[in-house]
């Protein structure tokens, strides 16, 4: 699994990391985590507003932080 949190590296964009590794370490799934930080790579993902969530290449969220629930069930949906 493929998991990419786009962001400049704001608050936000770091709390949504660690909500996916906590995420992660709950399920015992195991991902590739990235953080994109490049504004010219966010973009290609049609996304102007961060955070940015990617999992296996899909765009799940954008601007705003997902609670843990939902997060949870976009991993277990791509699993």
């Amino acid at each position: 699994m493929e998991i990419k949190i786009l962001g400049p590296g704001c608050k936000n964009c770091e709390r949504l990391e660690q909500e996916i590794k906590n995420a992660l370490a709950d399920l015992d799934i195991p991902a590739d985590v990235e953080k994109v930080e490049d504004t010219n790579k966010i973009m290609e993902y049609d996304v102007f507003m961060t955070p940015g969530l990617v999992i296996n290449g899909k765009v799940k969220v954008s601007g705003k932080l997902p609670k843990q629930d939902q997060i949870k069930k976009w991993i277990q949906e791509e699993q």
